[in-house]
C-alpha cells in the first residue's frame, strides 16, 4: 500500500527538499496545480466559464505556524475575491478553504480560524459566491463542523466536505443533509488510524454510496467529488431515485484529472466544478494527489526519470 507511504512522506521536511528539487517535478506539479498566482488561475476560471464549468479555488498551503501567516492566508483568499468582483466571475467560482491555512492548530486557533475565514466568506457573499470548507484529518472536523454551523446562521450558503473513509461520516451526513445545506462528499486523502477510518479501498467505496444516497434523499444539495467512473454512474442512479433534476446537484472534479469528463457530463446538463488549486506552497496538496491514485505516482516516477 503506497498511499500511507506518500501520505507520512507528505509531513517530512526531508523529501519536500527531495521533491521540489527533483528535475522532473515541475512537469507533474504543473497538472495539478494551477498556477502560482491569482494572474494566473484567473485565465483557467475564464475558460472553464467558456466550457460551461464552474470552479472551486483553493489557495494551497497548509503548515501555518504563526498568526501572521493565517492573516495572509486570509488576504490571498480577499485577493482572490476582489479579482472575480473585477472580472464579473463570482457566480463561475466558488472557494474551498481549509481552516489549518487560517490558523486553526495555533493557540486559541478555533477562535482565530473562524476570525480570519468571516471576511473571507462575507467578502465571498457580496459578489454572489460562497465558500466550502474543506475537511482535513479526523482530530479538526469538531471544530470545522462548530465552525461551519457558525457561518451559516449569516451565510447559509457555507458548504463543508465530508470524508467517507471516516466511520463517524453517515451519522455527519444525516445531520448535514437539511434544506439550504451544500455538502461535498469525497472518499478522504489523510492517513488515518483503523480506529476511527475504514482502510480496506471496498469498504471505503460502499460507504461512499450508502453517504451519497444519504445526501441524495435528503433536503440539502450534494456535491459528488469522485474521479470513479463507477461512483459517478451510481450517484446519477442515485440522483434520479431521489427525483432530483441535473441542477439540484453536482460532480466536483480536480483540475488536470479526467477533463474530457468535465466536458462529458456538462453537456450532459450536470452541473461540472473543478476543483483548481494554485499558490507557492503546493507540497502537501502535491503530496495526496500522488497517494490517491497510483498512476499519478507512475507519471511522477516517469518524468523525473525522462529529466534526469
Amino acid at each position: 500500500m503506497l498511499g500511507p507511504v506518500i501520505l507520512a512522506a507528505s509531513r517530512s521536511d526531508k523529501m519536500r527538499r527531495f521533491i521540489s528539487a527533483a528535475p522532473g517535478t515541475k512537469q507533474v506539479v504543473d497538472r495539478f496545480i494551477a498556477g502560482e498566482s491569482v494572474d494566473q488561475v484567473v485565465p483557467i476560471v475564464e475558460d472553464a466559464a467558456d466550457k460551461g464549468l464552474e470552479v472551486t479555488l483553493d489557495v494551497v498551503g497548509e503548515d501555518i505556524t504563526t498568526p501572521a501567516q493565517a492573516e495572509a492566508a486570509r488576504d490571498a483568499y480577499l485577493e482572490l475575491v476582489e479579482r472575480l468582483k473585477v472580472l464579473d466571475l463570482g457566480p463561475r467560482a466558488e472557494m474551498s478553504v481549509k481552516l489549518s491555512m487560517f490558523g486553526q492548530a495555533l493557540e486559541n486557533g478555533h477562535e482565530l480560524a473562524l476570525a480570519n475565514v468571516r471576511p473571507v466568506v462575507e467578502a465571498a457573499a457580496a459578489i454572489g459566491t460562497t465558500v466550502t470548507l474543506d475537511a482535513e484529518d479526523h482530530t479538526t472536523l469538531d471544530s470545522m463542523f462548530a465552525i461551519h454551523e457558525e457561518l451559516r446562521k449569516d451565510f447559509p450558503q457555507t458548504g463543508c466536505v465530508i470524508q467517507s473513509y471516516l466511520f463517524r461520516t453517515e451519522d455527519d451526513a444525516r445531520r448535514l443533509a437539511a434544506a439550504g445545506s451544500r455538502v461535498r462528499i469525497v472518499k478522504g486523502a489523510y492517513k488515518e488510524p483503523a480506529s476511527v477510518a475504514y482502510q480496506d479501498k471496498a469498504e471505503i467505496d460502499k460507504a461512499y454510496v450508502r453517504i451519497t444516497r444519504i445526501l441524495m434523499e435528503g433536503e440539502g444539495y450534494p456535491m459528488i467529488g469522485s474521479h470513479d467512473p463507477r461512483l459517478i454512474a451510481i450517484a446519477q442512479e442515485l440522483g434520479r431515485q431521489s427525483g432530483r433534476k441535473l441542477d439540484e446537484y453536482e460532480f466536483q472534479m480536480l483540475y488536470g484529472i479526467r477533463s474530457d469528463e468535465h466536458i462529458r457530463l456538462a453537456a450532459e446538463g450536470h452541473r461540472m466544478r473543478v476543483y483548481t488549486a494554485y499558490g507557492t506552497d503546493w507540497y502537501g496538496y502535491f503530496m495526496r494527489r500522488l497517494a490517491e491514485k497510483p498512476a499519478n505516482l507512475l507519471f511522477f516516477g516517469r518524468s523525473i526519470l525522462t529529466k534526469g
